[in-house]
C-alpha cells in the first residue's frame, strides 16, 4: 500500500538505485504513476506492505517500506527487483549496477565505473571532500545523515 514518503518512521528500510543518467521530466512522471502502482499491489505472503518512494536529483530512485508493519520477504525483494529491472529495460538505464559511484562536481551530478572514481581521486580529480552518495544505507535515518557525505566519511574513503 503506498502512502507518502514523509510519512515513513525514520526506522523504514530503504533501497536505492541510482540511475546511470537523468531522467527527463516526462519520464519521471511516468516512472512515479508506475511505482505508485506496483507499491500499491506490493505484498509479502499475502500481506500488503506499507511503502512509498521518494525520487531525487531526478536520478535516484528510493524505495522504502515500514518494517513496523510487516517486514519485506524474499518474495517481496524479487519483485521489487523485477519492478526496477523492468524500468531498467523501458528506460534504457542502469539502475542495479553496484559497481558504480555517483558524486557530485558542483551542482552535477557524475555516475563513473569504480575504476574510473578510483582513478578520478589518484588522479586529485576528486578529493576526500568530494560529496559521493552512499547507497548502501538502510534507513531513512540513515539516508538522512548519510547519503550525501564527503569520501572521507563513507566506504570511498579507501581511495585516498
Amino acid at each position: 500500500m503506498y502512502i507518502p514518503f514523509e510519512n515513513l518512521p525514520e526506522e523504514s528500510r530503504i533501497w536505492i538505485y541510482p540511475s546511470n543518467r537523468k531522467f527527463s521530466d516526462a519520464e519521471i512522471a511516468e516512472i512515479e504513476k508506475d511505482l505508485v502502482d506496483f507499491l500499491n499491489n506490493w505484498s509479502a505472503h499475502g500481506t500488503s506492505l506499507e511503502a512509498s518512494f521518494i525520487i531525487k536529483y531526478s536520478r535516484f530512485i528510493i524505495i522504502a517500506i515500514n518494517q513496523e508493519v510487516h517486514q519485506a520477504t524474499g518474495c517481496s525483494i524479487d519483485a521489487s527487483v523485477a519492478f526496477i529491472q523492468s524500468l531498467e529495460q523501458k528506460y534504457n538505464v542502469d539502475l542495479l549496477d553496484k559497481m558504480n559511484v555517483s558524486f557530485k562536481q558542483g551542482e552535477f551530478i557524475n555516475y563513473k565505473p569504480l575504476l574510473d572514481f578510483k582513478k578520478l581521486a589518484k588522479d586529485k580529480s576528486v578529493s576526500e571532500n568530494t560529496i559521493v552518495f552512499n547507497n548502501l544505507v538502510n534507513t531513512i535515518e540513515e539516508w538522512k545523515e548519510n547519503w550525501e557525505v564527503p569520501a572521507s566519511e563513507s566506504w570511498h574513503s579507501r581511495f585516498f
